[in-house]
Parts: structure tokens; C-alpha cells; sequence
């Protein structure tokens, strides 16, 4: 091979920051379009994937990272997509027998799933990082991409309700998201810190993305980590933002509601916004989709950059067609 094509071969650094379902689907078009690169002699794709972990949580003795393994799920070819959450195929033997000796089971924990908690509280217990447990357990599962958490560090996520605070997984799962968000914190994150591995990735990386997840709860949580958001406004690569909310709505989740309870409008503009006020100059492009193309004008006018692309990912061509675009238009082809 000349000196030319083994450039062309080298790998292009991409970061992906991700939350839950919207993260793992974008996390999983990126890994799809990297292979049809590859085919067409295009440079593929060597992803990380910053997950949230202030979603994380421990239950009936377990260390459960939702987030995580959703990415790692899906990455691996296992997810429910029904459910956007667990494994496919499941089986509930544990679970019930839980309840049958009176344990609360409102957090659903199937058996394959269990085992993932089971095998990941065993290395945490022995001293390993999360990182480096996540790695292990990605592995076995087959996961090319590197799934990093955003710390190693335990942050734990609350929301303000007019019922009063709540940990994150009380509000989103055993109560289902119905409570108004007034205000949120984040246990523990002042003493946090990015894990080496996490700050390599956006140093490196050629593309960093940030995925359509929760800007508040999911992708805020990890901008929040001390030395994160500095990291990524030292970092040489564009940052691209994709909209989690179509037509004014969340595709899944809260985040269109927490747009207007925490100050904000429930729209593709409001998302573009918050990211504006919140962490002025750190997204270079934000991308819509086309349901919301009335709205470009405007932000464009406002000096935006906007990209209006089909964003919804009903299907796995669906996200490999989303991804596949995104990179052609801002990562180098050789």
C-alpha cells in the first residue's frame, strides 16, 4: 500500500456525547456508517462515547448505570428497542422473585440485565475504575467503540418538583416523568473529575458530537463535570448539536418539558437557545430536523449555523443514513 492509501486508512477520532436512547441510537448510525466507509475506502470511524452517569444508581446492592448499558446495548446488537431500555428477549425469574420476598421492584431489572449489574458491582468492589469496568464489560459484549463514562467519580442527579426533590430515577421511572422539573442538582459533582481516557477522546478527536439526548438531565449533566466543558473548548474539532425535540416535541423523554419548566420554549429554536446561553460558543453547528425548517431562517438571520437533516431514527438505516451524513459534511475523507 503507498504512503497515500495508508494515510486515507488511518482512522478519524470521532467523541460522541450521549445520554440514554437518543445517545445510543446516534452512537450505533456512527458505528454503522464507520463500516461503509471503511468499504468505500474512506477513513472509518474510531468512536468514543461520553456517557451520562448521573442517572446511575444502586439497587438491591447492585451498581446500575442505565445510561451505560443502554449504549453499550445497543452498541453490542442487544437492546430492546420497544422499550429503548434493557435487553431483548428478557426473561423476569429474578424480578419476581424479588417481589415475592417483598423488595421494590418499580425499577424493572431483567435476568440478562442483571447479570451486567451483578459482574460490574464484583470488579467496582475490587477496586477497578468505572471506566476500566466498562471497557471489560463492553468488550465481552463484542463493543468496538470506546464506551467511556463521563467520571469515575459517584454523581447523582435530583429534580425540584412541587412535590419537593427527588432522585433522578424516582421522578423518571417509578413516577414516570409526570412531575414538573423546577430546578436540578447534581450530587457530587463538584468533586468529580473527567477520567484521562475522556479527556484524550475530545483532544483527539476530529469530530465531536453532541448527541440528541436530554440537554439538561443527560448531555448537562456531563458538561457540568469539572474540566469537561474546558476540555471541549480546547479541543480543535467542531462540536455538532443534534435537536432532540421534532415539531415541539421530545421524540422520547421529558427534555420538551423541561425546556419551558426551567426557563425555556419546547422547540427546536429553544433547544438551539439554551445551548447558546447556557455554553455560548461551544456548538459550531446545530442540526434540525427538516419539520423544523421554518425555523432556520430566523437563527440563521441570527448568525446560527443550521443543518436541516432527517433526524428521526426509526430504523438502523434510518441512523446510519443520520450519521453517515453528519460525518460527510464535517469529518475529513482523507
Amino acid at each position: 500500500m503507498s504512503a497515500a492509501g495508508a494515510r486515507a486508512a488511518d482512522p478519524c477520532p470521532v467523541a460522541v456525547l450521549a445520554g440514554g436512547y437518543g445517545g445510543a441510537k446516534l452512537s450505533h448510525g456512527l458505528a454503522l456508517a464507520s463500516d461503509a466507509r471503511a468499504e468505500h475506502g474512506d477513513p472509518p470511524v474510531e468512536l468514543s462515547v461520553i456517557v451520562n452517569t448521573g442517572d446511575d444508581l444502586e439497587l438491591h446492592g447492585l451498581s446500575v448505570s442505565p445510561d451505560l448499558d443502554t449504549v453499550m446495548y445497543t452498541l453490542a446488537g442487544l437492546a430492546n428497542d420497544e422499550t429503548g431500555w434493557g435487553v431483548r428477549d428478557e426473561t423476569w425469574s429474578t424480578a419476581a422473585m424479588l417481589e415475592r420476598y417483598g423488595a421494590a421492584t418499580w425499577f424493572g431489572l431483567g435476568d440478562r440485565d442483571m447479570a451486567t449489574h451483578i459482574r460490574r458491582t464484583q470488579l467496582l468492589r475490587e477496586g477497578r475504575r468505572l471506566t476500566e469496568v466498562t471497557a471489560e464489560l463492553a468488550a465481552r459484549l463484542g463493543v468496538s467503540a470506546r464506551l467511556l463514562p463521563m467520571t469515575d467519580d459517584a454523581v447523582r442527579t435530583d429534580v425540584r418538583t412541587p412535590d419537593g426533590w427527588l432522585e433522578f430515577q424516582d421522578y423518571f421511572v417509578r413516577r414516570g416523568q409526570r412531575d414538573e422539573v423546577l430546578e436540578i442538582r447534581r450530587r457530587g459533582i463538584e468533586a468529580s473529575r473527567p477520567s484521562a481516557e475522556v479527556l484524550a477522546a475530545i483532544a483527539s478527536a476530529k469530530l465531536i458530537v453532541i448527541a440528541p439526548s436530554n440537554p439538561f438531565v443527560s448531555v448537562g449533566t456531563i458538561l457540568a463535570v469539572p474540566g469537561l466543558l474546558r476540555a471541549l473548548r480546547d479541543a480543535t474539532a467542531p462540536v455538532v448539536a443534534v435537536s432532540p425535540v421534532v415539531g415541539g416535541k421530545a421524540l422520547r423523554g421529558p427534555a420538551d418539558r423541561m425546556l419551558e419548566s426551567l426557563g425555556g420554549r419546547a422547540s427546536a429554536s429553544g433547544f438551539v437557545d439554551h445551548y447558546r446561553q447556557r455554553y455560548p460558543g461551544l456548538v459550531n453547528v446545530f442540526v434540525l430536523d427538516q419539520a423544523d425548517a421554518a425555523e432556520a431562517g430566523p437563527l440563521r438571520a441570527a448568525g446560527v449555523t443550521v443543518e436541516l437533516r432527517d433526524t428521526v431514527m426509526r430504523s438502523d438505516a434510518d441512523r446510519q443514513r443520520l450519521a453517515r451524513e453528519i460525518l460527510v459534511a464535517h469529518l475529513p475523507t482523507a
